[in-house]
């Protein structure tokens, strides 16, 4: 594509913006990538994963080079995190346990130590919805005690990793009670804390798939307000939130019809300027259609004038996903380089939208 219609296409986009904007100092955001997803497959929303359905995005171990993905990413993009989802089960082998197996362990080592080889930050993601099997951790299902050695486990490998960052869980859902997940998500910070990894972000979700448009009236933004490291303080505590632009807000669907600044952004910076917070958007996207970029070119706008408690996003997603998923961010290889998709090539990447400090 020309240069000159790239340039209009996401001119056109970015003033479509500016009456939304607040008016903050414009400063770039810390973060922006993508997911590099495969060792979660076999996970569904139930918590229930499978450890053999996992289709890990590294070479030895699948033939999908997802280290030349984030090479690719890091060099050509811009971006400077990944997040590496990963189901509970996969790494203690399919065992409701803190305690992990050695091999499967080593296995999604592999993807982490290919992550940090590129120099960006990655994000150790637990992709259970708050679940084990069904059971909600700490309300019937695993005890908050498993919880905090399971994450004490993975922290005390990765303690002296700076570029590591904790995902306490993927998307929990339907959370009886918001209070009582809260001390769940305490328990697992203490223990990070406290395995030596005492400086790492730590980032944590709330209820309703993590979704940014009800952080705060579902009362996951102050409960998890309360957690604190055991100093007492909340410094690196990062909000976790998600948000999908397709008609019901699911990820599902190709086309995009809102940059939800109004309903999901807004709240969301004002509470978080509010209470002194900062939150990460660890997952969003669409479709490689023109509405989804010219939609998700507005919500990084709009996050990028709000950066003081916003940290930047990450797509969803590349790595094990076949190239005709319905939001594939995957680059696909031609000759002796790579070829993003649209989303990414016209909204997502940096070096087109210059809105991140990796870049500017």
């Amino acid at each position: 594509m020309a240069i000159k219609l790239l340039y209009s296409f996401v001119a056109a986009a970015f003033s479509t913006t500016t009456v939304l904007v607040n008016a903050q100092t414009f400063a770039p955001l810390q973060f922006a990538g993508v997911n590099i997803a495969g060792f979660d497959f076999g996970c569904s929303t139930d918590g229930t994963c499978v450890a053999s359905g996992a289709v890990p995005p590294v070479h030895q171990l699948s033939g999908i080079d997802g280290l030349s993905q984030m090479q690719h990413f890091v060099q050509d993009d811009g971006y400077n995190v990944f997040r590496l989802p990963v189901g509970w089960q996969y790494p203690t082998l399919d065992q409701m346990t803190g305690v992990l197996d050695e091999t499967q362990f080593a296995n999604y080592n592999m993807l982490v130590s290919d992550c940090l080889s590129t120099g960006a930050y990655c994000e150790i993601d637990i992709h259970n919805y708050a679940r084990y099997d069904g059971q909600i951790i700490g309300q019937g299902g695993p005890s908050n005690e498993i919880f905090a050695e399971f994450w004490s486990n993975i922290a005390s490998y990765w303690k002296n990793e700076t570029k590591v960052m904790f995902g306490l869980m993927n998307e929990p859902h339907d959370i009886p009670n918001i209070t009582t997940w809260a001390e769940s998500v305490q328990s697992a910070v203490t223990a990070i804390r406290e395995a030596g990894a005492t400086t790492q972000m730590i980032l944590l979700p709330g209820t309703d798939y993590a979704s940014a448009e009800t952080f705060v009236s579902s009362g996951s933004a102050d409960a998890l307000g309360t957690v604190r490291n055991p100093d007492g303080t909340f410094t690196n505590l990062i909000m976790d939130v998600h948000k999908y632009l397709d008609y019901d807000n699911s990820g599902t669907n190709t086309a995009c019809v809102s940059n939800h600044i109004e309903d999901s952004w807004e709240p969301l910076s004002t509470w978080l300027r509010a209470n002194g917070r900062q939150a990460l958007n660890t997952e969003t996207g669409g479709g490689n259609v023109d509405s989804c970029v010219n939609y998700v070119l507005q919500e990084i706008s709009y996050q990028a004038n709000q950066s003081d408690v916003i940290l930047g996003y990450l797509g969803w997603s590349a790595g094990s996903f076949a190239t005709d998923y319905v939001l594939s961010q995957v680059p696909s290889y031609s000759g002796n380089s790579w070829n993003d998709t649209l989303l990414v090539s016209m909204a997502m990447s940096p070096k087109t939208n210059m809105l991140v400090a990796s870049v500017v």
